[in-house]
């Protein structure tokens, strides 16, 4: 056993053992060294003295092991249970008190490869034979003692360990002997060496642990002491560890689940790098929030605290107003919310969301499938619908629907909601306060209320007020009494005589926007009165608007040049008297209503007039082939309109239409299918999924009655059909940027569906690849088209529908522009900014072809008043203001320019 004196001095009692025969003189061959103190004669023969006490230095059994073992250190922690007649382990910090029942006539050297791990012995081996005398499990009690200690006497336990090892393999070496020269069998000597070998491996494992924790302790400085743990904070940490390993477990399920496949090595990889190392997720898919961007979603912040609960952001076309409305939802993340914008812009609304959130949930509320239940609809995050639905779901809450010839209301889901939050993308589609769009949106409820676009000005002071009505500012948006207190935020009077709440005539009522602003606008224009109530209106601006340029941004934006290019080109001689012929024709119509004095009483009439002279000036057949005189260039034993193949752009024999309404030819179609293999294919003009019958019957049009809109093409002789100045100068500007650079991506804007498709069979006849954006696409099938424009290097021309594409899209794949025609209103021709957003790393030019000596020519003059206008009122340049004459500010700059035309 192991005893401490007085003067701190450790020594290590041995307890007699019983032998036969002779003394035995040889040494342990584990005392070798030198400094060894042990006793060359072991006394066999006083069984019931006391034990001898000798005191032994570590030194010679590091020697000895480490001269006959050449192995690295490995820490050997083993658990023994306690056994019968066998010396109990005693675990102390990690390490193991080892008793020593062996005899050293079976010690062997250990091999280089043999395994550490076989320390541990099975019932068996520790079994002692019937003359073995084991050691006193009270010696390792006391043993145990000393290595249990304090801490800093951790590794003097080890050693003591070591020493009790090789004492015992000494006695058990002098046992073997005796009973050698007695006569003992081989029997006793084989169950006793395996027991020695066992105790040389542990003393062998002691040793690498100390020459192991003497050397970091040598090396770092640092103390290997470490507090032992008890049964609870072990069960907790196998707890812990086990609840890790299932998160890490359900963290790989999810991302197979959604990649659709086993995770390969190399994403096992990236998640656990991403568990150690947070920053690490968000370093390609996080997106930084810019300057001027972090301005306004404070800002925002700040006006839903007020006494706003919302406002207006009017930031320019491409500088990111989705991905700030997205901070805001992330900000507080709060639901439900609702998203109304364009039909166009939805698909591109949810896209955003999931590629810069985790875990929002997000429904596209379009098309006759959609749900109904308000309960479903509140379960999400944010609802994206357009104007056309919310129109539609009002309408048929407020006035019904007939059926089975009766009338039927029914209530719409989005109006018995009350949001969190609704945003309105390009607000001023409901810019006429006395359309339904705009009825329907006055009446949605939320918490905070904004507006999105980027020119909530168009063409008069007005329409700005659609737009406070609906922020429902007060007291700008209400009706006054003039006689009482009367103040509704509605205009209600049901029987048009009294009012519902006072009694008082109509004419004592008024709207304060229209006293203060509007009306002295349209009286005055800039000066007098006019004038106060601009500042006013600035003064509500600036406090419920955040408007910023990319001019002054430009620092943050770091967007490449963009030039805008004005091009004029002239008519042939045929084009010249066409058009000619035609604006004598409207002029003397228009001289007609002057005479009568009933201009205003014939302004869609003038506007025919108008529209008919743009469209002379794109192509002429745009006028001669339209529907009215279809038959005058057609034989008439032919049908006014001929099916025609979307494949081919020639007459469709043998028609056959797909489920996305779009109309082939059988033949061409097999063809279409044949190239696409095994793969699904996809509809050549909407890009979604192509359902189509091969084998259906052909479709049969009454003459002169189409059944399916079929455009222009149908009326035309195609093998005849001549271009038009308008289109042979882009077909010369597309010719020269293929030169160039044949991967230049372009992108072209009409308001006139037909004069799209003669741009088509002009391109396709050029050789150019091209793809259609149209207004009659579903939000599936904008999307698809979009990114079948982004993703194709081959398609190189973009052809778009102002009504479909002009707002809300972002198509920084194309560098090049071109307006095929203009129109009365400059904000229509922003669209031209689509590629001039966030993400553009070339140079950009937006080009604009327009006719000399034609309508077109006026309408840029026009353009530029407007402009002005829209500058005056919503910038804090006050030199804007000075470009205005009092008509441009009135309401009378319209019938002027009409007169002026």
């Amino acid at each position: 056993m192991v005893s401490i004196g007085r003067n701190g001095a450790r020594s290590v009692r041995t307890p007699a053992t019983t032998t036969t025969g002779t003394p035995s003189t040889s040494l342990s061959p584990l005392f070798s060294g030198q400094d060894s103190a042990v006793l060359e004669t072991l006394d066999t023969s006083a069984i019931d003295e006391e034990p001898v006490v000798t005191k032994v230095t570590t030194r010679s059994l590091a020697t000895s092991l480490m001269n006959t073992r050449k192995r690295p250190a490995e820490d050997e922690d083993e658990d023994f249970s306690a056994r019968p007649q066998q010396a109990t382990p005693v675990r102390s910090k990690g390490r193991a008190a080892i008793p020593s029942t062996a005899n050293d006539h079976g010690v062997q050297l250990l091999s280089e490869d043999e395994d550490l791990k076989d320390i541990e012995c099975s019932d068996s081996e520790h079994n002692e034979s019937d003359g073995d005398a084991p050691l006193p499990s009270k010696n390792w009690e006391q043993l145990s003692d000393v290595v249990s200690g304090s801490e800093g006497h951790e590794s003097e336990a080890d050693k003591e360990l070591m020493v009790a090892a090789a004492i015992e393999l000494s006695c058990e070496t002098a046992r073997l002997t005796s009973r050698q020269s007695s006569g003992v069998g081989s029997s006793s000597r084989a169950n006793i060496a395996p027991q020695s070998l066992k105790i040389t491996k542990k003393a062998a494992a002691v040793e690498r642990r100390l020459t192991r924790s003497g050397g970091k302790e040598k090396g770092k400085g640092r103390s290997t002491d470490t507090k032992p743990m008890t049964w609870v904070e072990q069960a907790q940490r196998r707890y812990l560890q086990e609840a890790e390993r299932r998160a890490d477990k359900l963290e790989e399920h999810t991302l197979m689940r959604k990649l659709g496949q086993k995770l390969t090595w190399a994403e096992k990889f990236s998640l656990a790098l991403k568990k150690h190392h947070p920053e690490l997720k968000d370093v390609w898919g996080d997106v930084t929030l810019l300057p001027f961007q972090q301005e306004s979603l404070f800002w925002m912040r700040k006006q839903e605290q007020g006494i706003w609960h919302g406002g207006m952001l009017a930031d320019e076309m491409g500088m990111g107003k989705t991905i700030q409305m997205i901070s805001l939802f992330v900000s507080d993340l709060k639901r439900p919310n609702l998203v109304v914008a364009p039909t166009v812009a939805i698909m591109q609304w949810r896209n955003e969301i999931n590629t810069h959130t985790e875990g929002m949930n997000v429904l596209v509320w379009h098309g006759a499938s959609r749900v109904d239940d308000p309960e479903e609809l509140e379960k999400y995050d944010v609802v994206l619908t357009t104007y056309t639905v919310m129109e539609s779901c009002f309408r048929k809450q407020q006035s019904g629907f007939k059926r089975k010839g009766l009338i039927v209301k029914e209530p719409s889901p989005l109006h018995q909601i009350k949001w969190n939050r609704i945003i309105l993308d390009e607000a001023h589609n409901i810019k006429e306060r006395q359309t339904n769009t705009a009825k329907a949106s006055f009446e949605l409820q939320s918490n905070y209320k904004w507006c999105l676009s980027r020119t909530p000005l168009q063409n008069r002071v007005g329409e700005l007020y659609s737009l406070v009505r609906f922020l429902g500012v007060d007291p700008f948006s209400f009706y006054f009494c003039k006689k009482c207190d009367c103040k509704s935020l509605h205009w209600k009077f049901t029987d048009k005589k009294c009012c519902d709440d006072c009694d008082h005539s109509p004419m004592q009522h008024t709207c304060f926007w229209n006293n203060e602003i509007l009306t002295p606008i349209q009286k005055h224009g800039i000066t007098g009165p006019g004038k106060i109530a601009f500042k006013k209106l600035r003064i509500l601006l600036d406090r419920m608007m955040l408007r910023r340029t990319k001019i002054q941004r430009a620092d943050d934006l770091d967007l490449p040049p963009h030039t805008v290019i004005v091009q004029r080109h002239y008519f042939s001689l045929e084009e010249k008297e066409l058009y000619l012929s035609l604006f004598s024709d409207a002029k003397r119509q228009f001289s007609t209503y002057i005479d009568s004095g009933t201009v205003l009483n014939n302004y869609s009439n003038i506007f025919s007039l108008l529209t008919r002279m743009r469209q002379m000036a794109c192509h002429p057949d745009l006028v001669l082939c339209s529907k009215t005189n279809g038959t005058h260039f057609l034989g008439s034993d032919e049908p006014g309109e001929a099916t025609i193949c979307r494949l081919c752009s020639d007459v469709a024999e043998d028609a056959i239409q797909a489920k996305c309404h779009h109309i082939f030819d059988q033949e061409c179609m097999k063809q279409y299918l044949s190239t696409a293999g095994d793969m699904t294919p996809d509809c050549p003009v909407c890009h979604i999924a192509l359902t189509i019958d091969l084998e259906a019957p052909a479709l049969k049009l009454e003459a002169n009655i189409p059944s399916v809109r079929q455009g222009i093409l149908g009326r035309l002789n195609i093998e005849t059909w001549r271009s038009s100045s308008k289109i042979e100068a882009l077909v010369e500007e597309l010719s020269n940027l293929r030169l160039q650079a044949s991967t230049t991506k372009s992108i072209m804007f009409s308001q006139f569906f037909n004069f799209l498709d003669l741009i088509a069979l002009r391109l396709q006849k050029a050789g150019f690849a091209i793809c259609r954006l149209e207004g009659t696409m579903s939000p599936q099938a904008c999307d698809a088209t979009i990114q079948h424009f982004m993703n194709n290097v081959g398609i190189t021309v973009f052809l778009v529908s102002l009504k479909a594409g002009g707002v809300a899209l972002n198509l920084t794949e194309a560098s090049r522009v071109y307006l095929m025609d203009s129109w009365w209103n400059p904000a229509v021709e922003y669209s031209m900014d689509c590629i001039h957003c966030l993400g553009q790393y070339r140079p950009v030019q937006a080009i604009k072809l327009v006719i000399e000596d034609s309508i077109e020519s006026r309408i840029i003059q026009l353009q530029e008043k407007k402009s002005a206008m829209v500058d005056a009122t919503l910038s804090t340049d006050n030199s804007a203001m000075g470009r205005l004459t009092p008509e441009d500010a009135s309401a009378k700059i319209l019938s002027r320019d009409i007169q002026l035309i």
